[in-house]
């Protein structure tokens, strides 16, 4: 009964970090305009079906900026291991947007079957469903520079969906 009454409070404490992304543009720091267009980005996306909008975590974030660190040496789109959910994006060369990045894993939706809930054949959308999933709330997320000079951008869901047998929303 105490593991059942601890286990909400102990994750609400994970997870509650939230930042305001509401400061002027010329005042925000450089920090908090990426935080901002990381948002931005997926919440235009979730919107489109009157989703919740994700809270940014900083915890996640660090998680993602730790795997993005791991992966600077080759920028392989290898996933961390855990029970979160994640997108990775790599792009060549360094002049990649933020919005550019998420944008590469929202137009999977044209992908999305929404009468199967699958991907169409041969045709990539988990990318998609995982930032519309409906009960995910949080995200956090990192771009980074590998050593080859190109971009790696990885962001951490939770909770995590592609859940199979449910739909994303």
């Amino acid at each position: 009964m105490a593991t059942t009454i601890l286990l909400p409070l102990i994750l609400m404490s994970l997870f509650s970090t939230a930042v305001a992304t509401t400061i002027a543009p010329s005042l925000q720091p450089r920090g908090a305009t990426i935080i901002k267009e990381f948002l931005d980005s997926h919440n235009v996306v979730r919107a489109k079906h009157s989703l919740p909008l994700l809270v940014w975590n900083t915890r996640l974030a660090n998680f993602a900026k730790w795997h993005a660190n791991t992966r600077r040496g080759d920028c392989a789109l290898t996933h961390s291991v855990g029970d979160l959910g994640e997108n990775i994006f790599w792009g060549q060369g360094r002049r990649w947007k933020v919005s550019e990045a998420v944008g590469v894993w929202a137009v999977q939706e044209k992908y999305y079957d929404s009468r199967h809930n699958a991907c169409m054949l041969n045709k990539e959308c988990l990318h998609y469903t995982q930032m519309v999933w409906k009960s995910t709330k949080y995200v956090g997320c990192a771009k980074t520079k590998c050593n080859s000079g190109d971009t790696y951008v990885v962001c951490e869901y939770y909770p995590h969906g592609n859940v199979i047998g449910q739909r994303p929303y």
